[in-house]
């Protein structure tokens, strides 16, 4: 394990705000700022030079802002992957967090789609904010309770078909899907579904291999986007736990 420091940059239109967070985040001995931007074409540029392995992203910034510095990010780690299967050597994107004032919605599973590891309201608290640095980097996955509740409380655009890649889940991995989408951690759907918690992991990972996703929160936008269920915490059964506790998962 690699003793480096966490490289972080913060991208924000407020130097106040950005001044503050450098504070919080140069305060832990395992991270670092190692750059700053005041909107998404500085950010892009800053990533470009420091090659961070975080990226605290406000998604309302201008003239570009955090939602298509996002999606920038995303197309250049499909260009990387292209690269790597041709042999050629690129740096892999950083792992974003996306800082909102607002409540999240219908953009934010944008971002989600476009890879951001999860969302900070800008009221969070420091302690908050430096674990959720030290989740994401460590490959998971932050969102707090409340807000994946907005998730799921956007208003569902017209159910599509049901894409054909779902049809190949089994019914125990339809169940695990659904616990997912609700919140559950690994030992809440171990509990629900009478399993082992290895055993909830090998399906979430052959969830996220037959769905072709990364992560726990792209598994809350695909259920979404398509209309599957259970949609919302209300169901008839919700997953005990989720009201309480941040949503700070492993991608499986």
């Amino acid at each position: 394990m690699s003793d480096a420091p966490i490289r972080v940059v913060l991208a924000d239109g407020q130097r106040l705000f950005r001044s503050g967070l450098g504070l919080i985040v140069d305060s832990q001995e395992d991270m670092t700022v190692v750059g700053e931007a005041r909107d998404g074409g500085e950010a892009l540029a800053v990533i470009d030079a420091t090659r961070p392995d975080i990226v605290l992203m406000d998604m309302w910034m201008s003239p570009m802002n955090g939602l298509d510095a996002m999606k920038a990010l995303s197309e250049s780690g499909h260009d990387q992957h292209k690269d790597d299967r041709k042999g050629l050597s690129r740096a892999s994107p950083p792992k974003v967090i996306m800082l909102t004032a607002l409540e999240l919605d219908r953009r934010s599973l944008e971002a989600i789609r476009y890879g951001a590891g999860g969302f900070l309201l800008k009221d969070s608290t420091p302690e908050f904010v430096i674990e959720a640095v030290r989740t994401v980097h460590a490959g998971n996955t932050v969102l707090a309770s409340h807000d994946l509740t907005a998730l799921l409380d956007i208003p569902a655009e017209p159910v599509r078909p049901v894409p054909p890649e779902y049809a190949t889940l089994t019914e125990r991995e339809r169940r695990v899907f659904a616990a997912v989408v609700q919140g559950a951690s690994n030992a809440e759907i171990a509990d629900e579904l009478c399993l082992s918690e290895s055993t909830v992991k090998t399906h979430i990972g052959a969830i996220l291999r037959k769905l072709g996703l990364r992560d726990r929160l792209q598994v809350v936008t695909y259920s979404y986007e398509n209309g599957l269920g259970p949609p919302r915490r209300d169901a008839k059964r919700p997953v005990k736990g989720l009201r309480d506790r941040s949503y700070m998962q492993s991608a499986s």
